[in-house]
């Protein structure tokens, strides 16, 4: 599976679940599985809230998703998060912006950055200054799956 940037650039799966699930199941699966580790999305386009998650509970994990990073901040999930997938270009207070946030809180949450700019010298920037990997618009579920099992380490 792939994820791919449509005509509207955000995010999107490009297939389709087997499973239609019910407005209940929905919300039930929005609660992190107290024994799975958490990861958290934090992207403001929609179609990535709600595909990633999916996504992530297909390899096992929990998830839970915000539309930005003051969402996040103000949640109280930062203590039970094991990783997080972020977003570079969020509005208001950006990807790059909240990981420095986060180390001068002393977080040590190790962070998975996506981003739709090729640019290379971000990506090796948020890596020097701590992110586990950034991966760019459109990546592979293996490429995704690769940088959450480096983090999860």
């Amino acid at each position: 599976m792939e994820f791919a940037v449509n005509h509207r650039s955000s995010l999107a799966m490009t297939r389709q679940s087997k499973h239609p699930k019910s407005a209940k199941a929905s919300r039930a699966s929005e609660r992190p599985a107290k024994s799975l580790p958490l990861v958290v999305v934090v992207d403001d386009d929609v179609s990535v809230r709600e595909s990633l998650p999916d996504l992530l509970r297909e390899f096992g994990l929990a998830a839970q998703a915000f539309a930005s990073a003051h969402e996040f901040l103000t949640s109280g999930t930062l203590e039970q998060a094991r990783c997080l997938i972020l977003d570079v270009g969020l509005p208001g207070m950006s990807g790059p912006d909240l990981q420095s946030e986060l180390a001068l809180r002393g977080s040590k949450l190790p962070i998975v950055f996506i981003t739709a700019s090729r640019d290379e010298s971000i990506r090796r920037r948020l890596v020097d200054q701590g992110a586990v990997e950034c991966l760019f618009k459109p990546f592979s579920e293996a490429a995704l799956h690769d940088a959450l099992n480096n983090a999860l380490r």
